[in-house]
């Protein structure tokens, strides 16, 4: 069997944070809602999930017909893995008028316990889409001011503390001396920042938001305040300009643990499949469908 033979029922899909050789083997790249929205319309029976955990398991339970992989299920977030299914449970008995939207970045069993799913590219739409004026927002508060800001619904985040490791590295320090350093450039920067960085930013985006902004902008130079992995995707497609990580802290040790040998290994054996426990996929399905109609 050649190499290619062996990728003719497969698809390999790879988030734009994991390391630039293994982007280079996937037959797609992309945010979370990109990802999930391929792998359910791809006929391929076998699905190989180049990411951290829970977006080989969201592939999993949106394709029940399907054989998802995922690489190295070590590679875990750490921010979904602060946020249990208790949290949600608190949050609703203190606030049983408001609406549970679960980040994508979550488990299968705290999607399952939520009304609906959202992704920093559609977080502020699935917000709007809610007849609830009160919306509780798991697990990322960055995120969740960054929607609040931009809507007139009461936005609680949960846990009270929940972030991205990566992201909360970003610093106001770290943006301004960039700016000193490269006069005139254009920053940009993720929602899971903080909103002092966010506010310091000429432009706040998910990746795939991120990745058309860079080829879009005036600016020869752009400050990028997002996972650093992004940029090699970046400068591919957007070779003339200068792009500039916002600090060289911002890498994901998990998306790093998605090696090329682990997913060709992957693809060769069909294997890690993933598993999720059917009832828990079945009320993660609705919530997560229901953002996919969204849009």
């Amino acid at each position: 069997m050649t190499p290619s033979d062996a990728r003719e029922d497969l698809l390999v899909l790879a988030h734009n944070y994991v390391r630039p050789e293994v982007q280079d083997y996937a037959d797609v790249v992309g945010d979370s809602l990109e990802l999930a929205r391929i792998a359910c319309e791809s006929d391929r029976p076998y699905l190989v999930v180049a990411g951290v955990d829970f977006m080989a398991e969201t592939a999993a339970i949106l394709n029940p017909g399907k054989t998802v992989v995922h690489p190295e299920p070590l590679a875990q977030c750490a921010m979904a893995s602060r946020l249990t299914v208790a949290d949600i449970r608190n949050a609703r008995d203190r606030y049983p008028d408001a609406a549970v939207v679960a980040y994508v970045n979550s488990s299968a069993a705290v999607k399952a316990a939520s009304d609906i799913c959202c992704t920093s590219a559609n977080a502020v739409r699935v917000v709007e889409s809610l007849d609830a004026p009160r919306v509780i927002f798991a697990p990322d508060r960055n995120l969740a001011a960054y929607v609040a800001a931009r809507t007139d619904k009461e936005v609680i985040p949960v846990p009270a503390l929940g972030c991205c490791p990566t992201h909360q590295a970003l610093s106001v320090r770290d943006v301004e001396e960039q700016r000193r350093a490269h006069p005139g450039a254009e920053v940009m920067v993720h929602p899971e920042t903080t909103p002092a960085v966010q506010a310091l930013a000429d432009f706040i985006g998910s990746t795939s938001a991120m990745i058309r902004r860079v080829q879009e902008t005036d600016a020869a130079t752009v400050i990028v305040g997002t996972e650093v992995s992004i940029l090699y995707r970046m400068r591919k497609l957007a070779p003339e300009k200068v792009l500039v990580p916002a600090s060289a802290l911002m890498s994901c040790a998990d998306m790093r643990m998605i090696t090329l040998d682990l997913v060709e290994e992957a693809v060769r054996t069909r294997r890690p499949a993933v598993r999720v426990d059917p009832l828990v996929a079945e009320g993660a399905r609705r919530a997560l469908e229901r953002m996919l109609e969204v849009g």
